[in-house]
């Protein structure tokens, strides 16, 4: 399966993580860095095996899991999709309830992200976004940055693994629902509002919080979306005052 800089394959008992030649080695091993401290957190992740050069670029080796993605239980069982929804919320709650010193802060590459969009965002608004990201609660959770059903795959064992830790960092759980919420609503706006009110009930936290939160990821997410993708979001970053 080739996905943007990476191909996933199997190969036996094992997933090959294969990034293109050029991918930079020191972002290959922050993943690889992330993916340790997440099952060092107690976190159920596949085990890390491996992390090689392979000749034709850096490679990550994981463990194989059987079982299916949350994304595939929830195309296969739409009548249950509330309860797969309420059971992916716990997951990423459970995320939030801890914590790690060695990850990087999210604040930090939010900041990071929003001043590299100088051909996308004028000066104004890069400005405006910087200002209401300052003005956030500073927290210290883990949390995932990339956090989509197909990132949880349900073993057939039962176990649920937490896959794809490249975007990991601690931060504010807030923030990394407002992500999720805006994966979401770039496939399905019903599915998006049913995970944001099953999120904020699930945590008793104010939907406008998680609100203020989307123009601040959007430009996060602007910075990986082309197309289509990058218009919807492009919308989002206006900075607004929901009511």
């Amino acid at each position: 399966m080739e996905r943007g800089t990476k191909t996933v394959y199997r190969e036996g008992s094992k997933i090959v993580k294969q990034f293109k030649a050029g991918y930079p080695k020191s972002a290959v091993i922050k993943e690889a860095f992330n993916h340790a401290l997440a099952e060092e957190s107690g976190l159920n992740v596949p085990a890390l095996l491996e992390v090689k050069n392979t000749g034709e670029g850096w490679a990550l080796v994981i463990e194989a899991v059987e079982g299916k993605t949350m994304a595939q239980l929830m195309a296969e069982q739409p009548e249950n999709l509330e309860a797969l929804m309420t059971q992916f919320v716990e997951i990423q709650s459970d995320i939030h309830r801890r914590t790690c010193k060695q990850m990087g802060r999210l604040k930090d590459k939010l900041n990071a992200q929003i001043s590299s969009l100088r051909d996308e965002l004028d000066a104004s608004t890069r400005y405006e976004l910087h200002v209401r990201l300052e003005n956030m609660k500073p927290h210290t959770k883990i949390t995932h940055g990339d956090f989509n059903p197909t990132n949880v795959l349900i073993g057939e064992d039962g176990k649920v693994y937490i896959l794809d830790w490249a975007h990991a960092a601690i931060g504010n759980a807030s923030a990394d629902a407002a992500m999720t919420y805006l994966q979401f609503a770039l496939e399905d706006q019903k599915k998006a509002d049913l995970y944001l009110k099953l999120f904020c009930k699930k945590n008793d936290i104010a939907m406008q919080y998680v609100q203020r939160w989307l123009p601040i990821v959007a430009a996060a997410q602007m910075t990986k979306k082309h197309g289509a993708e990058k218009a919807f979001l492009t919308h989002w970053t206006q900075v607004v005052e929901f009511e």
